[in-house]
């Protein structure tokens, strides 16, 4: 996939509707330290166009990202972000219910987990709503660079493993300082394209 035109094309904020796209969407779910922005600057060869923050929980919107007038990437607001209140908590989670339900283009979940840690409680729900809602989510380990390459293989059982994926589940160890694993998602992206012909 060559990414030559990107635009934030559409925010969705608690009380908007879903916009009824005529094209494909692949969505990206983490936690809100995950490295979600950094990973998909890193896709769209942009420094700054999904805004990375040092304060989690910076993105409180659903974005819509229009890549090459083919795809949309959405970017899902982070979860369990430690110092939203309960009440913006239950709102977000509505909102990203509400995607997943109601998206009539939505043809992938790519799942962000950290891959220095155990997945968490919340990562673990997350992944079930995403089966629940009818999605075989696509684990995408972050951080890759932060771990000794001896002790990959480890990490990416325990992930599968504490979610209980299923057999064949897909999982990319990415690395947005080295960009390894962008080239396995771009293949996961051109293949969605190709089922629209």
């Amino acid at each position: 996939m060559v990414i030559k035109n990107v635009s934030l094309e559409t925010v969705c904020g608690i009380t908007s509707k879903i916009p009824d796209n005529k094209l494909p969407e692949v969505a990206f779910a983490g936690k809100s330290n995950v490295g979600k922005s950094s990973l998909i600057n890193g896709l769209m060869n942009r420094k700054s166009l999904a805004r990375t923050s040092s304060q989690p929980g910076k993105t409180q919107t659903i974005n819509f990202y229009n890549i090459n007038n083919a795809l949309y990437l959405v970017d899902l607001p982070g979860y369990g972000y430690a110092k939203a209140s309960v009440k913006v908590k239950e709102q977000w989670g509505r909102m990203v219910e509400n995607y997943l339900h109601k998206s009539r283009q939505l043809k992938c979940v790519f799942h962000l987990i950290d891959i220095r840690h155990k997945p968490s409680e919340n990562d673990r729900v997350m992944y079930d709503w995403i089966l629940h809602n009818g999605y075989e989510p696509i684990i995408i380990a972050t951080k890759l660079d932060k771990i000794k390459k001896s002790q990959v293989q480890g990490q990416l059982d325990l992930i599968l493993d504490t979610l209980d994926a299923a057999e064949g589940t897909v999982i990319i160890p990415f690395s947005a300082q080295t960009k390894q694993g962008r080239e396995e998602i771009y293949e996961i992206l051109d293949g969605i394209l190709e089922e629209k012909k």
